[in-house]
């Protein structure tokens, strides 16, 4: 009869006993890669990090630990101002508008129609430090970014080295950050390229109600406002919005 030699060198069991490797094993693995290759590697990590009290998304959501909240996108108004659109479960809408007026890093609520079991809303508010940081690396962030009871979750696509920074940012604002989920895949851009002058015409057009629904300012007015032709400033948004379509149907991070 053959002997039963066990599972070969190298290898692990697969049945009901066997358990995958945690986040924290796996990010020491990559501590130690150092190879070219993985130099230029996506790393997609997601964190759950508590809110400090004093960014409105802290107090707020963990005085109401019920409600959901999903930040959508995010444009910037000038290099410490941006405006997001939030989805807000619960309520009808605009039955949050004057408790969000009142934190002080909140400039501006805009309440939009109902959708699904909660409202949207448009917020203009002070930057957090987050945003520095990431704008000092040069990596956009990935929506959307989910919020609930005092934290917020949000995934994470940049190489290695910019990650450990981030997360260093993080720990510092919350020591018990927990990294939830860890993938890797090859490093592409999965974001529109967008020129400067692109990302500052798109905030002004956003800031301005252009792509509201309903539209709150023609082309026309847009223009006019902007001090561009009509024609040119067409051009311009429609090359925006064709780089914003083609990046919507890429599916970089699959795998490798």
């Amino acid at each position: 009869m053959a002997r039963n030699r066990g599972p070969a060198p190298g290898t692990e069991p697969r049945g009901r006993g066997a358990r995958t490797r945690s986040s924290r094993e796996r990010l020491a693995e990559l501590r130690g890669r150092r190879s070219p290759r993985e130099v230029d590697r996506l790393f997609l990590a997601t964190l759950r990090v508590r809110i400090p009290s004093g960014l409105w998304p802290g107090p707020f959501s963990a005085a109401h630990p019920e409600l959901r909240i999903d930040v959508l996108n995010r444009v910037e108004v000038t290099p410490d101002l941006s405006v997001s659109d939030h989805w807000i479960s619960g309520g009808p809408p605009g039955i949050w508008t004057q408790e969000l007026m009142g934190y002080p890093d909140v400039l501006s609520v805009e309440p939009f129609a109902e959708v699904g079991a909660g409202c949207l809303y448009r917020l203009k508010y002070r930057n957090p430090p987050v945003i520095y940081l990431y704008r000092e690396m040069n990596l956009p962030l990935h929506f959307p970014l989910r919020v609930q009871a005092g934290y917020i979750s949000w995934e994470i696509a940049a190489r290695y080295s910019e990650f450990r920074k981030i997360l260093r940012h993080a720990r510092q604002t919350d020591p018990g950050a927990q990294i939830v989920s860890i993938r890797r895949g090859p490093l592409r851009s999965h974001l529109p390229l967008l020129t400067d002058t692109q990302r500052q015409l798109l905030a002004e057009a956003m800031a301005a109600g252009y792509f509201a629904v309903p539209r709150g300012i023609t082309l026309t007015e847009l223009a006019r406002r902007l001090n561009r032709s009509k024609s040119g400033l067409s051009e311009a948004i429609a090359l925006i919005e064709k780089k914003l379509l083609e990046a919507a149907f890429q599916n970089p991070t699959a795998p490798s």
